[in-house]
């Protein structure tokens, strides 16, 4: 999605700081990769690396006591409550990103509490598996559920909206042109972050079919093309230049990015899955940007089917806005790898939901019955909000899902003191574009007070974990709406829900990880 015009005039503001402010317009033809290089492996030597930065096995040196320096997060605010009587619908574009919880677990693995603005409620719910059934048949299935509230009052009640989309076995996906776009800058050497990627990258390289391609640009002060797109049954010569990668002088995102654009571009296979993947700590101190810039051309080939995947690394010298931006810009997901665990999972175990679109411009509206429903809250999703006028807009650009992808959204809702338990309280629809017809299908689905669980307790265990989590991150970003919880609170909870779900990895580690937080806070 893109992102809203307040936004991106904070973004704007805030990049200026990082980049060097001025403005090409696009043209056509950007740094055209010389005709004389051979169409595979390109030579590339390394500058030394940047002066200014600490050895690898540091950091930076972090002013004021702050525990990481040079690091940006965007404040979206929180969702206040609205009354139906003002206005009975909530439409906002789908997010399936996750980097917001795994800089969450950074900062809790470096002793820290994160910082209050890295918190995007939604990508912390969204980490999880929800266990939603795949639809029979179309590309969704809508599941909705509700309980109680169990940290909003007596008299509110807590309701899940999640979206399922249809699951595709590996071998029968399309053919994918990849082109990794790698900074190698200096400041990448710290924590050794290069050698994580290059780590990545070479599951990923391994999980990939020999029809595949893949190509690689890598930027520092300049852009250079590494290799030009390969047949993965060549694997060898990708592997090597990917093992060849070595830090290198300033970072100019932009010209990478561009190079990147360009490669991709000349590669395109009609009908493959076209994607662009950047490796970054999304820090910038050359080249330039605009509103006429960068943006506006990665928003371009997203409509010609390239797609951008942004992927973080590091924390202190790193941009978690810049890079989620690019992304939404793209059309593209998000994620950020703290560790080998993760970049196996973005890589690895989700590669075929990571790359392959189902649906573009994925908008979801929430209708309440202002006789059933008399206010409501959207708990999360503040920098996806849609104008309500613009759902059925399809020239707004909205949000992408991937194969077997799910999505989950809660509302807090507070029920009339008197109504029609049969009665409907809400109607969810969902837009969404066929990625290659364009067609436009719309599914909805209602729910009554009826359908709730009569107390939370009896509510699904994957909806008591989502509540526990929202609560958790509520927590951790200082909404006014969790003034009265606390982390130390939160622990039995977390506890309880990873009893009930014992093989579940990632529900064990998030019990561990309220504990830590609570422990942190005190």
């Amino acid at each position: 999605m893109k992102t809203p015009m307040r936004w991106l005039v904070s973004l704007l503001a805030l990049m200026a700081v990082v980049l060097s402010a001025c403005g090409a317009a696009p043209t056509a033809t950007l740094y055209p990769v010389p005709a004389t290089q051979a169409p595979a492996e390109l030579a590339y030597a390394a500058a030394p690396t940047a002066e200014g930065y600490l050895p690898s096995t540091g950091g930076s040196a972090e002013p004021n006591d702050q525990p990481y320096g040079d690091v940006f997060f965007e404040n979206y605010g929180v969702n206040p409550f609205i009354d139906t009587e003002d206005d009975p619908f909530s439409t906002f574009a789908v997010d399936v990103d996750t980097a917001s919880y795994t800089v969450m677990r950074r900062f809790l693995r470096d002793g820290n509490l994160p910082d209050k603005d890295s918190v995007r409620v939604e990508e912390y719910i969204n980490f999880f598996e929800q266990e939603y059934e795949p639809p029979t048949e179309g590309a969704f299935a809508i599941h909705l559920e509700g309980a109680p509230s169990p940290y909003g009052g007596e008299a509110y009640s807590l309701i899940r909206v999640g979206l399922k989309g249809y699951e595709q076995p590996a071998e029968s996906r399309p053919d994918a042109v990849l082109t990794f776009v790698i900074d190698v800058s200096g400041s990448m050497d710290m924590e050794n972050r290069l050698e994580l990627v290059k780590q990545a990258l070479q599951l990923l390289v391994e999980q990939l079919r020999p029809t595949d391609r893949v190509g690689i640009v890598v930027y520092g002060t300049t852009a250079h093309v590494i290799l030009e797109h390969t047949p993965v049954e060549d694997a060898r010569t990708i592997l090597r230049a990917i093992d060849r990668l070595r830090p290198e002088g300033s970072t100019n995102a932009e010209e990478g990015l561009k190079l990147a654009y360009q490669l991709a571009d000349q590669a395109f296979v009609p009908g493959a899955i076209n994607r662009v993947i950047l490796c970054s700590d999304g820090v910038a101190n050359v080249g330039h940007t605009g509103h006429d810039s960068i943006w506006e051309q990665i928003a371009r080939y997203a409509e010609n089917g390239i797609y951008l995947t942004t992927v973080g690394f590091g924390m202190g010298n790193y941009n978690d806005t810049l890079m989620e931006q690019l992304a939404d810009n793209g059309d593209g997901f998000y994620a950020y790898v703290d560790d080998l665990k993760e970049a196996e999972r973005v890589f690895v175990h989700d590669l075929t939901s990571t790359l392959q679109v189902i649906a573009k411009d994925a908008k979801i509206q929430v209708e309440f019955n202002p006789a059933v429903v008399s206010r409501y809250r959207l708990i999360g999703y503040e920098n996806r909000d849609v104008a309500d006028k613009d759902f059925r807009n399809d020239q707004v650009d909205a949000g992408e899902i991937g194969v077997g992808h799910s999505v989950t959204a809660l509302y807090e809702v507070k029920f009339q003191k008197e109504t029609d338990l049969q009665a409907t309280a809400l109607t969810v629809y969902v837009r969404y574009a066929d990625p290659e017809t364009g067609a436009v299908t719309e599914l909805s689905r209602s729910l009554a007070p009826a359908d709730l669980a009569p107390t939370f307790e009896q509510a699904s265990v994957r909806f008591q974990l989502d509540a526990v989590v929202a609560e958790y991150a509520e927590i951790l970003r200082a909404s006014y709406w969790a003034k009265d919880s606390t982390l130390a609170a939160l622990v039995p909870a977390a506890r309880r829900v990873a009893e009930y779900l014992p093989h579940d990895a990632d529900v064990q580690e998030f019990a561990q990880l309220v504990t830590q937080a609570s422990r942190l806070a005190e």
